[in-house]
């Protein structure tokens, strides 16, 4: 039982470190636009002459 000192402030910080990651994804637009990803496979932006723009 003594390990539960130690194991609980862990799993709090841990917790709390992934609840900061998760806040600034949402503050810097990470989850802004997410049917763009799935567009964006759609298009080939391979050019047949291996040159680009």
């Amino acid at each position: 039982m003594d390990i539960l000192v130690y194991l609980i402030p862990v799993a709090l910080f841990l917790g709390g470190v992934g609840l900061a990651g998760f806040l600034w994804a949402m503050r810097s637009g990470q989850y802004e636009d997410l049917d763009g990803a799935a567009a964006r496979i759609l298009f080939d932006d391979d050019h047949p002459n291996g040159k680009t723009r």
